[in-house]
């Protein structure tokens, strides 16, 4: 696969981020639902950028996490460059494009929806508002979609968590979070054909470590 391809997969992703989050800003209140199917809802929430809403605590803490993010983009731009250069399997290639897209989508995020967007609280945001709600850096991640695809009470026979209300599948994510486990699902499951490996060379080092 060319360059020009893996790019082409990192933008499409990132403008479908975008523009699905931007919608989403400026149409939405904060925690606003809209019921698409039983399984699927359009959920608006915000978080600071890690999973399930997790943070890093103390007032540096969302600056480093996406300072670090942009450091971790560039790595990963350059795996893919890398990739390209050497001809890999196209199965990775498209696995760290995906996974490019998705990373640089939450931090556009990060970097700028603090600076470009009031809050939500109350009423949908508007673009470039005289009014934002955070500084360069310190912008919260969009997230949009949710899967409940089934609540109940479970068993009571299962141990530890017997008799609790729970619900399948509550994270709620957007299109680069997609994007990223996408790609990483790829790597799991087509391992490889993604890093080249041939049963020859399996079976090869596997011999090396038993020796």
């Amino acid at each position: 696969m060319s360059l020009k391809k893996a790019y082409l997969i990192v933008i499409i992703i990132l403008l479908v981020d975008q523009i699905s989050k931007l919608y989403i800003k400026t149409n939405f209140v904060l925690g606003e639902e809209i019921k698409v199917f039983d399984w699927f809802r359009i959920h608006f929430i915000e978080n600071e950028g890690m999973a399930w809403g997790t943070k890093i605590p103390g007032d540096h803490g969302k600056l480093f996490l996406t300072l670090f993010r942009i450091v971790a983009v560039f790595g990963i731009g350059y795996w893919l460059w890398d990739s390209v250069k050497k001809r890999s399997s196209h199965y990775l290639i498209v696995a760290v494009a995906l996974i490019l897209a998705g990373a640089f989508g939450n931090i556009i995020d990060s970097v700028f929806y603090g600076v470009i967007f009031n809050d939500s609280h109350y009423a949908a945001s508007t673009l470039f508002s005289d009014n934002p709600y955070g500084t360069w850096f310190h912008g919260k991640v969009v997230d949009m979609l949710y899967f409940p695809i089934w609540k109940g009470t479970l068993p009571e026979w299962l141990p530890f968590v017997g008799g609790n209300y729970f619900t399948f599948f509550n994270a709620i994510f957007n299109i680069a979070d997609m994007a990223i486990s996408t790609g990483v699902g790829i790597l799991i499951v087509f391992n490889k054909r993604a890093f080249g490996i041939t049963d020859k060379e399996e079976v090869a080092s596997n011999n090396e470590v038993s020796a």
